[in-house]
């Protein structure tokens, strides 16, 4: 990662990161575990989630900061995905299991910081596309989610 995608500062026992471009930004990585940062993405936004992804060697762990984001879980049942959405509260941290199905939708001054076994973002992804019906199901969730709540 170039330094102007992320701004670095090591003064002597503290280091601070924070990544000020679009994206998922990996910054933190060590031997079994890593922090990331996740700014808003075009294709993650309230009405374009495409996929679920998931992991097979972890769980993840989600903490808005900024903005507004809703985190999405999903179970498979009979080739029917069930979408479970929650408004993310900024500060509060949430997790989800290994092998979850899961997503990310967020407004465009959402900042998510993001912890998981390193390198999954390498490796450990199994992508789902959803079908036209799920995306308007999961779209219409979201929405209906974002516009009655009081945050």
């Amino acid at each position: 990662m170039t330094q102007d995608k992320l701004m670095m500062m090591d003064t002597g026992l503290i280091e601070t990161y924070y990544a000020k471009e679009n994206g998922y930004h990996p910054f933190f990585i060590r031997e079994h575990w890593q922090v990331a940062q996740l700014n808003y993405l075009p294709w993650l936004s309230f009405t374009t989630i495409e996929r679920l992804e998931q992991h097979q060697q972890t769980d993840e762990i989600f903490v808005l900061t900024k903005g507004r984001a809703v985190l999405i879980a999903a179970s498979m049942e009979n080739s029917m995905v069930n979408f479970e959405c929650i408004l993310m509260k900024p500060g509060v941290t949430y997790n989800i299991p290994v092998n979850a199905w899961h997503s990310i939708a967020m407004d465009e001054d959402a900042e998510i910081i993001i912890v998981e076994k390193s390198n999954t973002h390498l490796g450990d992804v199994i992508y789902y596309p959803l079908s036209e019906m799920d995306k308007n199901k999961l779209k219409n969730q979201i929405l209906e989610l974002v516009q009655t709540s009081n945050y």
